[in-house]
């Protein structure tokens, strides 16, 4: 991945090692920057939400569970440290799953799919990560 700066506090990612992703653009909110694009402590919580939203929707699959739709709904919470400088305080993820044909292996994946999140058992060890499904 290579991440370059555009112009003023925009920047460009750019996924070099998969074949043929858009590019993803970042911008810091006013005033810093002109809050045209998503900043980092977004994406963050879109990282987050999205490796539970894809492990969830493992599990279920797994289970023999139909998983018509799965939304995550995310809340990254920035705040001021005691220096006064922002920092993600917590992060809240809402997963919403819809469900066909249900199984007795749901009780199960709600149990167990958290444990197999990368970015979110990586990202607990500094932020706290509240997680709802519904």
């Amino acid at each position: 991945m290579t991440v370059r700066l555009a112009r003023d506090f925009e920047f460009v990612a750019e996924f070099n090692d998969v074949p043929g992703p858009p590019s993803v653009m970042f911008d810091e909110p006013p005033p810093l920057g002109g809050g045209r694009a998503p900043n980092a402590a977004a994406v963050l919580g879109a990282a987050v939400g999205n490796c539970l939203a894809a492990s969830l929707a493992f599990c279920l699959r797994r289970a023999h569970v139909d998983v018509v739709h799965l939304n995550a709904n995310v809340t990254t919470h920035v705040v001021r440290n005691e220096k006064g400088r922002f920092r993600i305080g917590s992060i809240d993820v809402e997963l919403v799953p819809e469900l066909g044909k249900i199984d007795a292996g749901i009780g199960r994946c709600e149990e167990l799919f958290e444990d197999f999140c990368t970015v979110t058992a990586s990202v607990r060890k500094g932020i706290p990560i509240h997680v709802h499904v519904r």
